[in-house]
């Protein structure tokens, strides 16, 4: 440390419930102290109030965790709510497709409503409180039209939550070398705007995209996460362990281990150190 005050950020691990593997690995990154924040997939088959209690439990001494809700419209997921469409064989669609439907705005309003206001009410019937902050699984929730619902609502039903916006606080120069994070930052824009005209908090600053590749190292690019990140700033990860139900939902497997050991590990924390960082 070098005596001046840590920057605070959030490390939020997306997915919580997208299996019980997953979960596991989420709490215990918790209880050591890896983790800060994490968002439960309320859609997920495996979502159950048993899972959410284990969760919460983990601040019952004293709080360790930020517990948010990980919205999620695109499949292989379904609707939670009972009008819900399009769909395809009973699911959302694929996220190019949803993608399209919200820019072109062809979802019905009252529907997309129904079904963000439906995934809020089954996290507060879970956790018995509204979330502490929202995203969205495949980053849905900085979509148009899906985005200004879900403002609406967070500033309805959770007032003191906060919700990600996923703009990096880079140099507008040095923002090109990364074309996904680039396409978050454009629609973050709006988002953001969108949020401060309604009075709902965002991070301010965002980083944790990268290329979901086998051979990437996600410890060599966990370093590079914190540069020019602000106090407040988000880092998303998706640590877990691998099973079966992970699998069958989610192309995102063998990282998810990786992500987990260098968590676990000796260097994040001392990386943390080196950096003058700590988890808020």
């Amino acid at each position: 440390m070098n005596g001046r005050a840590p920057r605070r950020i959030w490390l939020c691990a997306d997915d919580f419930c997208i299996s019980s593997s997953v979960n596991t690995a989420i709490r215990d990154l918790v209880v050591r102290g890896r983790l800060n924040a994490t968002s439960v997939l309320v859609a997920a088959p495996s979502f159950n109030r048993g899972e959410a209690r284990a969760l919460d439990a983990l601040n019952s001494v004293k709080p360790r965790v930020a517990i948010g809700l990980h919205l999620a419209l695109t499949a292989p997921f379904r609707p939670v709510s009972k009008d819900f469409a399009p769909l395809r064989e009973g699911a959302f669609l694929p996220l190019f497709a949803t993608a399209r439907h919200a820019v072109m705005r062809r979802f019905a309003r009252d529907a997309l409503i129904s079904e963000i206001s439906g995934q809020m009410q089954a996290f507060a019937a879970a956790f018995g409180r509204p979330p502490d902050f929202v995203d969205g699984h495949q980053h849905v929730h900085l979509l148009p039209q899906i985005g200004d619902a879900l403002l609406r609502l967070v500033k309805e039903v959770a007032p003191h939550a906060w919700v990600r916006q996923c703009g990096r606080a880079l140099p507008f120069a040095a923002r090109f070398a990364d074309r996904k994070s680039l396409l978050l930052d454009a629609f973050s824009y709006r988002f953001r705007r969108a949020a401060t005209a309604l009075g709902v908090r965002t991070n301010p600053g965002f980083a944790g995209a990268y290329e979901f590749d086998d051979d990437a190292d996600f410890a060599a690019l966990f370093p590079r996460f914190l540069d020019a990140l602000p106090d407040g700033g988000v880092v998303m990860c998706h640590p877990g362990f691998v099973d079966a139900e992970l699998r069958r939902l989610d192309p995102l497997t063998t990282l998810r281990e990786k992500e987990y050991a260098f968590l676990a590990g000796d260097a994040f924390p001392a990386l943390l150190a080196a950096r003058s960082i700590a988890l808020a």
